[in-house]
């Protein structure tokens, strides 16, 4: 993959970042996809709210102990002091902090990287939509699964008109993490996650619901117009959601069904989506993620495997292995987030133009509209079921 941060600057973009202390699956996987094509150099951070142990863990992961930081405004003010200070943050802390980070980065001009859910509150991520509107600055949200080649492939050949005009999706999203009251545990009770002060107002929603719910427009190009949801808890005693079953309609008439469970025993992060259209349909399993799978109106099925000569250029840019047999996996998606967010760095600097990777990752709008489908699903839910239209200001 070329690097256009190299061409334009000579270096790397300079990265800090803030959360992923160990026992954190995420923060091991944005430190190396950051760093993966050598577009960003990570020189600094804030690894835990704890400031003691935030230092340790940057020394721990080979930063310099300078740069090892105790809190986010310590180290935004003490990158500012430096001539080679950072340039874009990376935050992937608990929901309830992104907001609050996120202004302190917007005033200090620093460009963000921020993992989903946007913030807790729909209102909240209009402001801070308006606020990154008129600093300019770039802005990418980590819904993961749209960095996956296949993904995109299946995007590049929608909205080419293979399968024709959607008709109908489906996407199941089944976990088991939280298939027991393990927030009766000492282990549990500890979990950020299962607290909906920090996780927010519907954690199954905010944390793979709205990943459903980015892929499908992704995939198809069409936004939710409205949805009917029941949302609720498996387990009695449960103060959080770990269920929601919807169906939706989309722009242009297009049905669909999305159900996600976090207490779905037995899984473990078991994504697929279908898209059926006029001519055919699409389908993709994140367990298989290196494949995508198309079928016409007789039946006849096709694979199609990374790698392949015949792919869109849009699948090809997300793929390092070029031979198929090789697949990639989470960190190469999350990586390809990384490299359009540089894309997008450069393209508001002036420094490079505004290309493909840069649009296919998730912006500041995509964090809204998460955020609009979780409280469209919670109104709906509330009201019985009710066919709900999304609040998708502008």
């Amino acid at each position: 993959m070329p690097n256009p941060v190299l061409a334009a600057l000579g270096r790397p973009l300079r990265l800090g970042i803030v959360g992923g202390a160990p026992p954190s699956m995420i923060g091991p996987v944005h430190r190396m996809a950051a760093e993966m094509d050598g577009r960003f150099r990570l020189v600094a951070g804030v690894l835990s709210s704890r400031p003691q142990r935030s230092r340790a863990e940057g020394q721990a992961i080979g930063l310099d102990a300078a740069r090892c930081y105790g809190s986010v405004e310590e180290m935004i003010a003490g990158e500012a002091k430096r001539e080679d200070g950072i340039e874009a943050i990376a935050v992937i802390t608990p929901n309830d902090s992104h907001a609050r980070y996120m202004r302190a980065a917007l005033a200090a001009g620093l460009d963000i990287m921020i993992e989903k859910p946007l913030c807790n509150d729909l209102a909240e991520a209009q402001e801070l939509r308006e606020l990154v509107r008129q600093s300019g600055l770039a802005v990418a949200v980590t819904h993961t699964y749209s960095g996956y080649p296949m993904l995109r492939e299946m995007r590049a050949r929608i909205l080419s008109g293979a399968i024709g005009a959607v008709r109908l999706v489906t996407v199941e999203y089944f976990a088991g993490g939280n298939a027991t009251l393990v927030e009766a545990t000492p282990e549990g009770a500890a979990r950020w996650r299962l607290n909906p002060e920090i996780s927010g107002p519907s954690l199954v929603l905010g944390d793979i619901g709205t990943h459903g719910h980015h892929l499908v427009s992704f995939v198809t190009g069409l936004p939710f117009e409205s949805i009917s949801a029941e949302v609720g808890a498996l387990l009695p005693g449960r103060k959080v959601h770990d269920i929601a079953q919807i169906r939706f309609r989309l722009e242009g008439g297009a049905r669909g069904r999305l159900d996600v469970c976090n207490a779905a025993a037995g899984t473990s992060n078991e994504l697929s989506i279908r898209v059926f259209g006029e001519t055919g349909h699409l389908a993709w399993e994140h367990r298989d993620h290196a494949r995508l799978r198309q079928a016409n109106l007789d039946g006849d099925v096709t694979t199609v495997g990374a790698g392949q000569a015949n792919l869109s250029q849009a699948s090809k840019d997300a793929t390092r292995l070029q031979r198929q047999g090789h697949p990639e996996g989470l960190t190469e998606a999350v990586a390809n987030l990384y490299a359009g967010f540089a894309d997008m760095i450069l393209a508001r600097r002036g420094l490079g133009p505004s290309t493909e990777l840069a649009r296919l990752t998730p912006s500041i709008d995509a964090g809204v509209a998460g955020l609009a489908f979780v409280m469209a699903c919670l109104d709906s839910s509330a009201a019985g079921g009710a066919q709900t239209a999304l609040k998708l200001s502008n």
